[in-house]
């Protein structure tokens, strides 16, 4: 019997969910043993053209990382969802839009102009900027078209499973390949169109063991200002963790070792917004006596839309800012 076909696919992020496939360990054997990788640049030379030759559905399972930030994302979004019966978005990046759509609060143009004429470490007094068509003798050279708005796969593409995280952790990516390779084989069901996978049914507070008292708290610090209590909860000790408007599924790896979850496996179940969930969640546990006490402590929350919607601006009902 012949192998399944297996794609990955890194559009607008940083390459850590292509590692983070290779994190299963000795598990990758039994990838080996069930696919054939039919499209994976990140691993091996494959040409668009490879993928463009292939007939519709040809794949079997594409895990597709990263953000739509320019035209050659979104090209191959639409390429790799005919080609595959199965499309995964994988990562904080594609199923939220990560870290990168926090550039969603400038314009294409306003970030070309910090990185090529603003930047103290670029000498560039011409303010010459990349073309994204350019004739040589040879033929025409072309670049991708960087968009103003950065958008989810699903923004762009029909999506049938959704695993976040920045990036997801590998015993749950170990999971959901043992689940999707059962299905292909007849010999299990997958999950709901349209499921996020790789998650628990509760938020990662549930699965962070510090202890938790009631929660009131004066004024907000960050992590490197003082030696947080190894045992209490960091929310209680005045750092904002966005565990309780996160779902589990990471093992709060982050809080094990002293870091305040970030918020990269995304909103639990039902919450809409995670970072709206997350300023009413610490509205309601500010101890303070008037308006102004209340201003004051929240005027020391360092950079607000970093901090709620690091991982999800894109996905958010913000989206972006007018530009």
């Amino acid at each position: 019997m012949s192998k399944f076909k297996f794609a990955m696919y890194w559009a607008g992020s940083c390459g850590g969910c292509e590692i983070a496939l290779l994190e299963i360990q000795a598990k990758i054997i039994e990838v080996d043993q069930n696919y054939d990788v039919v499209f994976w640049p990140a691993a091996a030379d494959f040409k668009y053209k490879d993928v463009e030759g292939y007939d519709d559905g040809y794949i079997d399972v594409c895990l597709f990382n990263g953000c739509i930030r320019n035209s050659e994302n979104e090209h191959l979004a639409n390429l790799l969802r005919a080609k595959s019966k199965v499309l995964v978005a994988f990562g904080a990046c594609a199923t939220m839009g990560g870290i990168p759509g926090l550039a969603n609060l400038s314009s294409a143009q306003e970030i070309k102009d910090l990185v090529y004429t603003q930047t103290p470490s670029v000498d560039n007094p011409d303010k010459v900027y990349p073309q994204e068509r350019f004739t040589v003798p040879e033929g025409e050279l072309d670049l991708p078209h960087m968009y103003d708005t950065v958008k989810t796969l699903e923004q762009t593409v029909d999506v049938d499973y959704f695993m976040p995280g920045c990036p997801p952790e590998a015993h749950q990516i170990a999971g959901v390949l043992d689940v999707v390779t059962a299905a292909l084989k007849g010999e299990g069901e997958l999950p709901p169109k349209g499921a996020t996978i790789g998650v628990a049914p509760k938020s990662c507070c549930d699965e962070c063991e510090r202890v938790k008292d009631e929660k009131k708290i004066a004024g907000f610090r960050r992590i490197w200002e003082f030696f947080p209590d190894r045992e209490k909860c960091l929310l209680e000790q005045g750092v904002i963790c966005m565990g309780p408007a996160t779902a589990a599924g990471c093992g709060a790896r982050c809080t094990s070792v002293g870091m305040a979850c970030r918020g990269c496996y995304g909103p639990p179940e039902g919450v809409v917004d995670q970072g709206a969930k997350m300023l009413s969640t610490l509205a309601s546990i500010i101890d303070a006596p008037d308006p102004d006490e209340i201003a004051r402590i929240a005027a020391t929350v360092p950079d607000p839309v970093g901090t709620f919607y690091r991982f999800g601006l894109a996905s958010s009902l913000l989206r972006r800012a007018r530009v």
